[in-house]
């Protein structure tokens, strides 16, 4: 009888802390990747006087900038989450952007998020000119009635 209770009560400890490994390996793991300057250092950059010697004194120098030569600094920071034997997926993404005109010049400074799956602009401060309002979409769905099938006979 006493051995008994005794064996119950060791397979009760061991199905409890057996339950308790188990649970503790189903929590997620989380791992942060890059940087992202604070919003107090990306308050100083003045759009159209700060230059890109003056950004990379401010803020610091980016890990990637654009392909072309003079297009901009990106700043990115993601957070992945990982839980047992599923994929790590992403469960945050920012994104700063600074621009630059052809002289080095601040042009404009965006912030980007990740909301379901979706960019979105968080933060935005652009000096505008006319022709850079236009986006791509925009500048191509302009021109549906300017076709000329003529034109293209020669």
């Amino acid at each position: 009888m006493r051995i008994d209770r005794h064996v119950k009560k060791t397979l009760l400890t061991a199905t409890v802390l057996a339950a308790g490994l188990t649970l503790g390996a189903c929590s997620p793991q989380y791992s942060n990747h890059g940087y992202i300057p604070p919003q107090e250092d990306l308050s100083k950059i003045t759009v159209g006087q700060d230059t890109r010697d003056t950004v990379a004194e401010t803020v610091g120098v980016p890990a990637s900038a654009g392909l072309l030569t003079n297009s901009g600094y990106y700043y990115v920071r993601s957070r992945r989450q990982a839980m047992w034997f599923m994929a790590p997926r992403e469960t945050e993404r920012e994104v700063v952007a600074v621009s630059f005109d052809g002289n080095g010049v601040v042009q404009n400074v965006e912030r980007f998020g990740l909301e379901r799956g979706n960019v979105i602009t968080l933060d935005r401060r652009v000096t505008s000119s006319p022709i850079s309002d236009k986006s791509f979409i925009r500048q191509l769905l302009g021109n549906i009635g300017r076709f000329n099938p003529a034109a293209l006979a020669g």
